[in-house]
């Protein structure tokens, strides 16, 4: 067995139990409260983020970059969002503090679910014709970014009741940012995508 591909594959495939620990954390802590559950999820969110830089740059620096793991990568990321997003939107309706922000954060859930699989279905009709169907730098960006995104979101969900009441709105202002920032990317990408496989999707419908 090649040692190096077993670590590329083990740190693909862990995002998976650690985003489950988090969301295991992550509601324990909201019924029963405490700051050892909150750490405890920020580390698990945090170590499954980290799993997606880490399995990259080792694969291709131990030049074990394989078909399976470009192909387990991107599902990995899809579990990620489809755990996170709506057990934060959940958390934010369940502490009953803003119904806008609850609002915008199921908004973006849906809008990330969405794009993500009508880019599945354009990989899919891409391969049919030969198609590059690697990660574009948008989207490889906006996936960089929504795990730290996810974080400090989350960070914000358990600890701005304990924060001085001066610092609640800033701090909600920041995570409409952070959540602003990752639609444009999400929108754009969807765009992006939806341009660069539109031959393939045309070829496609033309063919009888």
């Amino acid at each position: 067995m090649n040692v190096h591909r077993f670590i590329v594959n083990a740190l693909t495939f862990a995002r998976v139990p650690l985003i489950f620990a988090w969301l295991a954390c992550a509601v324990m802590q909201e019924f029963r409260g405490g700051f050892a559950l909150a750490a405890v999820a920020c580390v698990m969110m945090l170590l499954s983020g980290l799993t997606d830089l880490w399995d990259g740059n080792l694969a291709r620096r131990w030049g074990v970059v394989s078909t399976l793991g470009k192909m387990a990568d991107p599902l990995m990321d899809k579990i990620f969002y489809i755990v996170a997003f709506p057990a934060l939107a959940w958390q934010i309706m369940h502490q009953g503090e803003s119904n806008a922000h609850a609002l915008v954060m199921t908004f973006f859930t849906i809008l990330y679910m969405l794009r993500d699989t009508w880019v599945t279905f354009l990989r899919s009709v891409g391969t049919l014709y030969g198609a590059d169907v690697a990660a574009m730098w948008l989207g490889k960006v906006r996936t960089a970014l929504s795990f730290p995104g996810a974080g400090w979101v989350y960070v914000y969900c358990c600890f701005h009741r304990q924060a001085p009441a001066s610092w609640n709105g800033a701090w909600l202002v920041s995570c409409y940012v952070v959540e602003g920032i990752l639609v444009v990317l999400t929108v754009w990408s969807l765009l992006t995508y939806s341009a660069a496989y539109w031959p393939y999707l045309r070829k496609a419908l033309e063919r009888k």
